[in-house]
């Protein structure tokens, strides 16, 4: 029964105790890398460093020397021909829609006219009508005078 207990005392801190298998993870990853490889891969990448530096030593100056021959200076030719070609476009592009804009405003400004001339024609009826009935009161008013003055006077 001892022995039942202590193997059920065993497998219950194996199962449910894990701190002891992490443990010895921990150390067999310590051991593998800084025992046993001995810093191989700081090595390794001091020495793709090196040859980075050489490579960009000796690459960056035939760059240099081919964009001086005249790389460089047919790039900025396209660039500056493409460059030249879209504003063309552009400008193309805003006359069209400047003129499709001044017909609208022409068309606009015709009917804002048309609209005027209706409303001024309007209000010149309107003047003419009190004008003649102001008038017609006016020549009633003083036909009414005279009459009044042929009464009074003695001719």
């Amino acid at each position: 029964m001892d022995k039942i207990a202590k193997d059920m005392g065993d497998i219950q801190s194996r199962l449910l105790h894990h701190r002891p298998i992490i443990n010895a993870e921990i150390r067999y990853f310590v051991r593998e890398f800084e025992e046993r490889r001995g810093h191989r891969e700081s090595r390794l990448l001091e020495n793709l460093s090196k040859m980075v530096v050489e490579t960009n030593g000796q690459m960056l100056p035939t760059n240099l020397e081919g964009i001086n021959q005249g790389v460089m200076s047919n790039i900025i030719k396209r660039l500056e021909a493409a460059n030249h070609m879209a504003v063309r476009v552009q400008q193309r592009e805003l006359e069209a829609q400047q003129s499709t804009q001044l017909q609208m405003n022409m068309e606009h400004l015709k009917d804002e006219w048309a609209v005027f001339l209706k409303k001024q024609q309007r209000l010149k009826e309107q003047v003419d009508e009190d004008h003649d009935k102001v008038v017609g009161r006016l020549s009633t008013h003083y036909s009414e005078m005279k009459m009044d003055l042929t009464k009074f006077s003695p001719f």
